[in-house]
C-alpha cells in the first residue's frame, strides 16, 4: 500500500510559504502562487548504490531535478513501479506523511530505496529483474520511464523481490551532490 498525503486548500499555501519564507527564497504571496511538483518537469534518475557499509541490503536512489521554469512544492512520496511486463511488479511505498517542500528551478530531491535481493530471507517468489522503472511524481498519474543505473551511471538491471520497495522521506539534496 502507498502512503502520500496531501495538504489542502489554505493549509499547503501556508505551509509551502512558511518553508519559502524559512529559505528567504520568496514571499508568502509568492507561495500562493507554487503548485505540485509535475513528473513531466522533474529529471529524474535511479541509481543503484551497492550493498551498504556493514549492511547485506541493496540501496537505490531515486533523484530528480526540477526543470521547469517555476519553483514547486514537492508533496509526498513518489509513485515508483518495477514490472516484469504485465505479470509481477513490485511498487514503493514510504510510511507516514513526509513533509511537503519547495524544489527550487535546478533543484533536487532524493529519495532513498531498500529492496530485498533474491535469495534473502524474506524474499519470497515475487521478483522482477529490470533496466528500468516507471516514475511518477507525488500526485501525478503520468509516469515516465526511467532507466536504471549503476553507480558510475552505466545502464544497470535492478533485481527486487517481495511486494514492495521501502521508501525512505524525500529530502532536498544539496547542491552538486
Amino acid at each position: 500500500m502507498r502512503a502520500t498525503t496531501r495538504l489542502t486548500g489554505g493549509l499547503a499555501v501556508v505551509t509551502a510559504a512558511l518553508a519559502l519564507t524559512a529559505c528567504g527564497t520568496t514571499t508568502e504571496a509568492d507561495a500562493a502562487k507554487l503548485s505540485d511538483c509535475r513528473t513531466g518537469s522533474l529529471k529524474w534518475t535511479l541509481v543503484l548504490l551497492g550493498e551498504e557499509k556493514g549492511g547485506s541490503r541493496p540501496d537505490a536512489r531515486l533523484t530528480a531535478v526540477n526543470e521547469g521554469p517555476d519553483a514547486c512544492v514537492f508533496n509526498g512520496y513518489p509513485g515508483i513501479e518495477i514490472h516484469n511486463g504485465k505479470a509481477e511488479s513490485v511498487d514503493g511505498a514510504g510510511h507516514g506523511h513526509p513533509a511537503s517542500f519547495p524544489l527550487d528551478t535546478k533543484a533536487t530531491v532524493a529519495v532513498d530505496l531498500r529492496y530485498t535481493p533474491p535469495g534473502t530471507k524474506g524474499a519470497d517468489g515475487w521478483c522482477v529483474r529490470q533496466s528500468e522503472a516507471l516514475v511518477r511524481a507525488p500526485h501525478d498519474s503520468h509516469p515516465v520511464v526511467v532507466p536504471v543505473l549503476d553507480r558510475h551511471r552505466k545502464p544497470a538491471v535492478i533485481d527486487a523481490c517481495g511486494e514492495t520497495l521501502s521508501l525512505a522521506p524525500p529530502h532536498r539534496e544539496p547542491a552538486g551532490n
